[in-house]
Order: structure tokens, then sequence, then C-alpha cells
């Protein structure tokens, strides 16, 4: 019966909300086998062995919002605040080129100081010396004519997780003044623009039932994005939810495989926060099938503080300039680091 349904989602891209449930509920560990074989075989119909990495610079950890399952939310006191300087980020960006990187995200916070036109002028210089490159924000929610003002000035891509689809489940871990509906509209108003876009949410998130995990999957169905970033919950000691236990690697495994049998084409990361809570956990998503990883381009002096979640890795492997050792570790599971941006392949 499962099997079928695997067999079915594969063919059809999609199934009932009941019918999720009863997948996510129903898995075994020879299942999940299954549905890793039948993931890996659909992401090398499409993008071979190749895994594309993506230089991640945390500009800044500064916040005006403060969601309750956020390290950097602006309610805690004890995060040590930075904001790294255009010249610091052009100097990421240069860093990264040299070792092979051919994509870099900006990722920080809703920092105020970090205007539109700022933003603007940091997109408008990274393009300027890189003009190959594919760049991808990851800023949070603004109006559609900030994301036009970025689109225009060469942004690519934007990375926006609407952590969950589910209504009540997403006011129960946000401030009142954030909503579902505006992180649904921003969305929309991306992929309208032209963005390659990124959704995504977090697994095992406080409150959370299989019942929401099938919404998430349904809205990925229908909003068809480019790429989709799933992660394990971690807590954080500084956050209200510091005592809420740890998401699970096995459910994201599983969901990472049937996100690639839902969306075949999907640019799907082997995240930070698997390589978190397990030391082989990018390697089993990228066997899951991820093809996707983000190591990490910010200043050393830096990444220790962008903590999102306890226990963050912030030296070794996970450092864009260990590039060479993440390499080793991708082929010796079969599989290759390439020097590409990387596209979403119907984007090309």
């Amino acid at each position: 019966m499962m099997r079928t349904l695997i067999d079915r989602l594969e063919r059809e891209g999609v199934l009932s909300r009941e019918e999720f449930v009863a997948l996510i509920d129903g898995r075994t560990p020879e299942l999940a086998q299954y549905l890793f074989e039948r993931a890996r075989e659909v992401r090398h119909r499409h993008y071979c062995k190749d895994v594309y990495i993506r230089g991640l610079i945390e500009f800044t950890n500064y916040c005006k919002n403060n969601c309750l399952y956020c390290g950097i939310r602006c309610g805690n006191q004890n995060a040590q605040r930075y904001r790294l300087s255009k010249e610091e980020i052009l100097d990421c960006c240069r860093e990264g080129w040299e070792l092979g990187y051919r994509t870099f995200v900006l990722q920080g916070g809703e920092d105020p100081w970090y205007t539109p036109a700022r933003i603007e002028d940091l997109v408008r210089a990274i393009k300027a010396q890189h003009p190959e490159c594919a760049l991808t924000l990851s800023v949070g929610e603004h109006p559609r004519e900030v994301y036009q003002r970025w689109h225009d000035a060469g942004a690519d891509r934007y990375l926006l997780r609407h952590e969950t689809a589910d209504a009540a489940h997403y006011a129960s871990l946000h401030p009142k003044n954030l909503t579902l509906e505006n992180r649904m509209r921003c969305l929309r108003d991306l992929k309208d623009i032209g963005y390659q876009v990124g959704c995504g949410f977090m697994v095992g998130a406080p409150g959370q039932t299989t019942d929401c995990i099938a919404k998430d999957l349904l809205f990925l169905h229908e909003f068809q994005p480019q790429m989709v970033g799933i992660g394990p919950f971690i807590p954080h000691c500084d956050t209200p939810l510091r005592d809420a236990p740890q998401g699970s690697l096995e459910l994201t495994l599983y969901l990472l495989g049937i996100i690639r049998l839902m969306l075949p084409q999907v640019l799907l990361p082997a995240t930070t926060a698997l390589g978190t809570i397990h030391p082989e956990g990018r390697e089993q998503g990228i066997l899951a099938g991820a093809n996707v990883c983000m190591p990490n381009l910010s200043p050393v002096a830096v990444r220790k503080k962008y903590t999102l979640y306890n226990n963050k890795i912030s030296t070794g492997e996970e450092a864009a300039q260990s590039r060479d050792a993440l390499a080793k570790r991708i082929a010796s599971i079969g599989y290759r680091v390439v020097v590409s941006r990387g596209d979403h392949i119907t984007r090309i």
C-alpha cells in the first residue's frame, strides 16, 4: 500500500492530504529506503550526481522581529550583534569566487539599518564585481516594490521559508504582527516578479502535526518553487521554545525524499541544521534526494554569532574555505561538487 503511494507520487507529483498523512505516519526503515532509491533515481535523471555549492554570507544578525523559535529575535538580549560592512561583504565574495563559488547567498535578519537602498547598492556592487555569479537574497518580508527594486538591480533568487502552511500553527510561532497571509503574499510577489524562489519549513517545530506537514506538501505542489529548504527544528536556549524537543533527522530525510518525488527538478539543500544534529547529516540528505550544500563564507569572527539555534556548526568543514574537504566527503558517497551557478534547470 505505502509503496503504491510512493510510486503514484513519483508519477503524479501529488497525493491527497489524507494520503500524505498515511505515507508519513506509516513510514518504516524499509519504506524509507525504497523512497530514497526512487528519489535518487529522479534526482540523477535531472541533475546526474552533481552537488551545487552556495557561498553563504550571514551579513547581519540584527532583526526587528521576535519570532519565538529564532536565536536572533529582537527580544534576545544575550545575542552578540554584528553587521558586516559593504567592503567586508565584497571581500567575502572575492574570496568565494577564488574558491570556486558561483552563487552567493546574502542572508540576514530583517535589519532596519540595511534599508532597501543599501541592499540595492550591495546587489549592484556584487554583480559589478562578479557579473557571472548568481545572487540570492534572504532578508525576509518586504513590499512588492522593494522586491522589484532588488530584482532590477540584479538579484536572481530569493529564499523565504514559509515555515508552516497552517495558519494557526504559524500564529503560534510568530508575534501577532507577522501573518501567514503576508508571508504567502511575499512569495507570490517574488515569483511573479521573476525571481527563482525558495520556500520551506521546519520539521518538528513545536505544535506541528502530521496534518500540518501534509498542508506544507500540498502548498509546495501548488506553488511550485524552484528551491525548497527544510531542516529539523533545533531549539535555542535564549528563546521561549528553549525546552521544546528537537526535530527528527529521520523524518527530515524522509520528507526530503518525498519532496524530490513531488518536485523532480527542485533545488533541494542538505542544510546546516542536518549537519548540526548528525555528523553525516548532509551526506544523508544528499542520499535522500538533496542536491545543494551552502557552506559559510562569512568572516570567521562572526560565524558563532549568527545563532538561529543551539550548537550550530560554525567552524570546520561547513566553512567555505574547506571546500576541498567538503568535496571529498561528497565524493565518498559517490557524488561530485561542481563549479556552477547551479540554476534550476527550467531557468537555464
